[in-house]
């Protein structure tokens, strides 16, 4: 008998690797042939062939807003699709899912989309907007099941008349809970902060070090800042920043670290600042799962993760005295309060965003479509 095929779209391998590894072995377990379409890198594209993926090399530009980059995008995937004749297409993060989505429509081939944000271009008013609207609406009206990671993204959608059926909220990308444990709490001698992200601004990293400067001052050596990340090319004013800072004891900067869960088991509390557009942040599901106090913007993809006094706290965005009132909060607090807190958050996670939950969504969407007539219109 045939293998039915499933085609992934990404954006970049490591997000495909560090989020979708689960399902891709569950898939291939039960007899799929899996084709992975995304750039190469070293590390995770050789582990994920090895697995038995078939890999298709496809450069997509993350930040890019060349159109005529953008058509080449569109050429390549009707290229792989008409190749390869997959059965069902994932796509994930913003431009597999628009230029992706164009290309399934155009074949007819069952598509499924994950909405991990709708991106910074989406709150912006004028041309760059209606361009947006018009790319989302029509890579997404044909979609078999559309999947958002929070309530908000979908509202913006429904409301804009983008999406009217087939259209879901999963809890994020979900945790591996059996990769990543619960760590009991670190001494309570100093208290320990990190920041976990790519390096610019919008991911709130100037409202980061401008709080640890104000709380390096106010506690001195009772507390302490850490940084894990890359910067990214159009932040390298940041790294010089950074080294400043950390050449002077305010911050400890890391770097970019393939595992990070050594860092967050090391650290009392994950600090995400972020202006917006998350999803739904994997790196507080994942410090949460480790029992960790999750201090957050009070935006959609991240107050999801936080009980107020539970778990942690949310602070108003891009307002740097709104995060020191935060921390304040979290350092005026007792060890046995630190211990519980650090508790409750292993406890949502289990109980809201186990990974399990996603990938049985995906098998029974994908079994479905499999089993149709959807999949068998030719191309031509």
């Amino acid at each position: 008998m045939k293998k039915k095929k499933v085609m992934l779209l990404g954006n970049h391998a490591f997000v495909i690797y560090n989020f979708r590894k689960e399902l891709i072995k569950q898939l291939l377990k039960d007899g799929y042939e899996v084709y992975l379409s995304m750039p190469y890198d070293d590390d995770k594209v050789p582990k994920m062939i090895e697995w038995g993926c078939k890999f298709i090399e496809t450069n997509v530009d993350r930040r890019g807003t060349n159109p005529f980059k953008d058509l080449k995008l569109i050429k390549h995937y009707l290229k792989i699709l008409r190749k390869y004749k997959p059965d069902v297409v994932l796509t994930y993060t913003i431009k597999p899912n628009l230029y992706g989505g164009i290309a399934c429509r155009i074949y007819k081939i069952p598509y499924i989309n994950n909405i991990t944000g709708l991106g910074s271009g989406f709150n912006k008013k004028g041309l760059l907007k209606q361009v947006i609207k018009i790319l989302y609406k029509t890579a997404l009206k044909d979609s078999s099941k559309v999947f958002f990671q929070n309530e908000h993204d979908k509202k913006i959608l429904l409301d804009e008349k983008i999406i009217r059926r087939n259209f879901e909220v999963l809890p994020g990308s979900g945790v591996n809970l059996k990769e990543y444990l619960y760590h009991k709490m670190p001494s309570y001698s100093v208290i320990k902060f990190i920041f976990v992200g790519r390096i610019m601004r919008d991911k709130g990293i100037h409202e980061f070090l401008e709080a640890a400067v104000k709380s390096k001052k106010k506690y001195g050596n009772k507390i302490e800042f850490n940084i894990v990340g890359f910067v990214e090319s159009t932040e390298i004013h940041l790294r010089k920043e950074i080294e400043k800072l950390n050449s002077n004891g305010i911050v400890k900067y890391h770097g970019y670290q393939n595992d990070v869960k050594h860092y967050i088991q090391n650290v009392h509390c994950l600090i995400q600042p972020s202006h917006g557009g998350e999803g739904l942040s994997n790196v507080l599901l994942e410090a949460a799962a480790t029992g960790r106090i999750l201090l957050a913007s009070k935006i959609p993809g991240c107050q999801e993760t936080i009980e107020v006094e539970k778990n942690g706290y949310i602070f108003d965005k891009k307002n740097v005295n709104s995060l020191c009132n935060s921390i304040d909060k979290l350092m005026s607090l007792d060890d046995q309060k630190l211990d519980e807190m650090s508790l409750y958050s292993r406890y949502k996670v289990n109980k809201e965003f186990d990974r399990n939950i996603i990938i049985e969504r995906y098998l029974k969407e994908i079994e479905q479509l499999t089993l149709s007539n959807y999949h068998e219109r030719k191309i031509v």
